[in-house]
């Protein structure tokens, strides 16, 4: 049996994938936009180095927001599991920006990208929620059918 810790931070490594490969068709086929893992690398001081970026992005989308997702999902006040991610998600990017924009070096965003980069890093991020709370869901319904003796799919006795 897994902790709601621990389904968050399983569900956040699968969201973090999930947008890992948009990032990564980013980067191979343009990149039309600043990719974020370099926004990330930005972040905390390591401007062009993608491998800190990615390893950072990875380590925040699984143990920290996956793990924060698992203790606050009960109190999102929404009803389904991808609007409670899509929440979620949208806040932590509110976050992120405000300490961009307060820690940040205003160039942060270069290559004319701009709004565009600003504008992708919430797209990412809506898609971050979705996976998220749909991946959390299904982990915390397999544990409830797991707990309440479920046998849907079982053969039967005769």
């Amino acid at each position: 049996m897994m902790s709601r810790v621990q389904k968050g931070m399983v569900a956040g490594f699968v969201a973090t994938v999930a947008v890992s490969i948009l990032e990564a068709v980013n980067v191979v086929a343009g990149p039309w936009i600043q990719p974020f893992p370099s926004v990330v690398a930005t972040l905390i001081g390591m401007e062009g180095n993608l491998l800190v970026g990615w390893i950072a992005h990875f380590l925040v989308g699984t143990l920290v927001l996956g793990a924060l997702f698992g203790v606050l999902c009960p109190r999102v006040p929404t009803q389904t599991p991808e609007t409670k991610g899509i929440v979620f998600a949208v806040s932590a990017w509110v976050v992120m920006m405000g300490g961009a924009v307060m820690f940040g070096d205003p160039r942060m965003f270069n290559a004319g990208g701009g709004f565009a980069v600003v504008a992708w890093m919430l797209a990412t991020h809506i898609v971050f929620g979705i996976v998220l709370g749909n991946v959390y869901a299904r982990l915390m319904e397999r544990e409830k059918r797991a707990k309440h003796g479920d046998m849907s799919g079982a053969a039967p006795a005769h």
